[in-house]
């Protein structure tokens, strides 16, 4: 009997020796993924335009009337003491045709035209697109050529400048985002768990994870299957590490109870995954079809994300339910060392009879909570809705019309400073001019009717030089181009409302066929864009996670209460973003897919709490009925999920590292509105629904009592 024994003690350990094995071989040789994303990676903004929009389409047919693709660069001079002067228009334009032979410029550049207020000039150098170090050594030439010019300042500005201030916002991403985000997650478990091993193991884990997701990506990536940026770079980091370290949070959680319980390892291992694992992979099947969801956008970028993102949070509760307990089951107790786990609280039913705070299983602050619940659930659920409706009040002021070029970065960069001085100095369009493109033989009325549009500037024809206005138009495949100035800053409010009555104006002109495309109308199509994807996409993700959660809880009143509570809490966290958004951060706007990137992060994890608290709240009401249950599972999940709801928004907050408003503007909807819902949502809110309504939360299901 004792060699039987033996060998079959020996081979519960093969197992998870097996997993850990195989997880360590994935992270030595899939890890340095993490750090290649970049190579696979493009911040070229042309790459992620609406694909059915009116300027995608103007996009891809101007190129022909290009030797090559390419991106302009535009350079200012403004003079240092009064007027520009004949000698310095004369160098400027020396200077404008040496930097056209700088390496990655096309050859091509403009003369220096004067400013109607004589104080300044500009000029335009085309540089090759799809460099592969960039613009940034060809902007150093042109910005040394020009600085020839005595007597004046030189700046540059436009998209490739915009470019390459973009491309060095995500520079160090893989670097400078993990070791933030790792060692914001690593002391908050520290302070949680207070021991030394556990938060490493977790940390490990998310790390694995990563790797695993990084690979998966890198080679779709590499064969063009997804698409990748340095915005969906650094929001796959923070997923997969927050999701990571959510479940394992979780999972060790409920490690530790059963250890205490069983005293076995391996038998607690076993507990604690047989009843994690339905509310681990319904929490990530929520997010992953939640992010999948995007596919349904017509914003190249949107749709990068879904799929990335969703392959993050696979790969993430992949490593939490192997590799975790694998750990587990190899560590036992010493896994909390120095930390010595205190057996699990004795408490039986509570019941009608004994509504006091000794009837409420659990001690601290998470007893406190639910004997608030217990005595008073109406006047508990009442005040968390009130707070919700007030904070959801002000979420109208939250407005997605994009954010202008000024506060694209939350720091002045080149591209920002070089356009204040062109905005200055000439009309607001210059150097981003909106691009027409018209039948040939209606090249004259088309140019007119732009002309006569309110808020346009200029407008002509681009010649076989490549300028407007010098010579007959270039006419390619029956098709001409036609360049024109808005008034406006080219990312303005005003210029989108231009673009928008110049395209009335032209569609207008007979046999013409024009269509109008260019930096302000792909800023237009987007937000246009942006706003139909979310009729489309939020009602999708909401239906997606009702599915889940009935299929989960097998109830319907139950999945409908939860989702009606994270949409409230999405809505209260844009009210109160908006008035931090306008009166701390100082932005005039919102980027166009912060509302939808917002919702769909914060619905699909947010609702992550509440599967948590309700798997164990059914479970415990199954066996002692949904008082009973509700109570037991509020205190025995409080710290926990509490825990992964800091870790969450800990994570996003790490995306303020990287300087652009867009990811800022995430990070604080996204951060904010989690511990709203953890703090509130979920510890307040549904335990009190759930107290006051009772037995019927499960309908149609019969099996749960009082």
């Amino acid at each position: 009997m004792k060699p039987a024994r033996n060998h079959r003690n020996r081979s519960r350990w093969l197992i998870p020796l097996a997993l850990l094995i195989v997880w360590l071989g994935v992270g030595g040789a899939l890890g340095p993924y993490a750090g290649k994303l970049g190579e696979v990676s493009t911040n070229d903004q042309a790459a992620f335009l609406p694909q059915s929009a009116e300027s995608t389409k103007v996009s891809e047919a101007q190129k022909a009337f290009e030797d090559g693709e390419s991106v302009p660069a535009v350079v200012i001079w403004v003079a240092e003491d009064g007027k520009i002067q004949p000698d310095q228009r004369a160098a400027a334009t020396r200077a404008l045709k040496t930097a056209a032979d700088v390496p990655g410029a096309t050859g091509q550049a403009s003369p220096a035209l004067p400013s109607d207020d004589g104080r300044a000039l500009q000029g335009v150098v085309q540089l090759k697109a799809g460099a592969e170090d960039g613009f940034e050594t060809s902007l150093d030439g042109i910005k040394s050529a020009a600085g020839q010019v005595d007597g004046t300042t030189v700046q540059l500005a436009g998209p490739a400048v915009t470019q390459t201030d973009l491309s060095d916002a995500f520079a160090g991403i893989d670097g400078i985002l993990l070791v933030v985000a790792l060692g914001v997650v690593l002391l908050i478990l520290l302070l949680v768990y207070r021991s030394v091993l556990l938060p490493l193991v977790v940390i490990l884990g998310s790390v694995f994870a990563l790797g695993l997701a990084c690979a998966v990506v890198y080679a779709l990536a590499d064969h063009d299957v997804v698409r990748v940026d340095g915005q969906v770079q650094g929001i796959l980091s923070i997923l997969v590490i927050g999701a990571a370290t959510d479940y394992a949070l979780l999972l060790t959680a409920r490690f530790r109870e059963e250890l205490d319980a069983h005293g076995d390892r391996f038998a607690a291992a076993r507990a604690a995954l047989r009843r994690s694992f339905g509310a681990i992979t319904a929490s990530a099947a929520t997010v992953a079809l939640g992010l999948l969801a995007l596919l349904l956008s017509d914003l190249t970028n949107n749709r990068a994300l879904g799929p990335v993102g969703a392959i993050g949070i696979v790969c993430a509760a992949l490593s939490a339910l192997t590799f975790l307990p694998a750990v587990l089951v190899l560590l036992g107790r010493a896994a909390y060392w120095p930390a010595k786990p205190r057996p699990a609280e004795e408490s039986g039913p509570a019941t009608e009879a004994a509504a006091d705070a000794e009837a409420v299983p659990g001690r601290g602050v998470w007893k406190r909570a639910a004997t608030a619940v217990d005595r008073a659930p109406r006047r508990v659920w009442a005040a968390a809705l009130v707070l919700l409706l007030a904070c959801a009040a002000f979420s109208p002021l939250l407005t997605a019309r994009g954010v202008p070029l000024s506060e694209t970065f939350v720091k002045d960069t080149p591209s920002v400073a070089g356009q204040r001085a062109l905005s200055e100095h000439f009309p607001g369009g210059s150097g981003n001019p909106a691009v027409v493109l018209a039948a040939a033989d209606s090249a004259d009325r088309v140019t007119e009717a732009a002309r006569g549009t309110d808020g346009v500037a200029s407008a002509s024809p681009v010649t076989a030089s490549g300028q407007p206005g010098a010579g007959e138009p270039k006419v390619v495949d029956g098709r001409v181009r036609i360049d024109v100035t808005l008034k406006d800053d080219a990312d303005s409010e005003a210029a989108k409302e231009t673009v928008s009555r110049l395209r009335d104006t032209v569609h207008r002109v007979q046999g013409a066929d024009a269509l109008v495309g260019g930096y302000t109308a792909q800023q237009y199509d987007t937000q246009e864009t942006a706003a139909h994807d979310r009729t489309i996409i939020a009602p999708t993700v909401l239906l997606i996670i009702l599915a889940v959660l009935v299929l989960l809880l097998r109830s319907l009143v139950a999945p409908l209460l939860l989702v009606a509570t994270v949409a409230l809490n999405f809505a209260a966290t844009l009210g109160v973003s908006a008035l931090v958004f306008i009166h701390l951060f100082g932005f005039s706007g919102t980027d166009a897919s912060v509302p939808l990137y917002g919702f769909v992060f914060l619905v699909a994890l947010g609702v992550d709490y509440n599967i948590f608290l309700m798997t164990r709240v059914r479970e415990e009401a199954l066996r002692d009925g949904t008082r009973a249950g509700t109570l037991k599972g509020l205190t025995a999940t409080g710290g926990v999920i509490t825990s992964a709801g800091v870790v969450l928004a800990a994570t996003f907050a790490a995306l303020f590292v990287i300087p652009l408003a867009f990811l800022a503007q995430i990070a604080f909807i996204v951060a904010f509105g989690v511990l709203l819902d953890t703090l509130v949502v979920r510890s307040l809110l549904v335990p009190a629904l759930v107290r006051s309504i009772g037995p019927a939360v499960w309908w149609p299901s019969k099996r749960i009592g009082k």
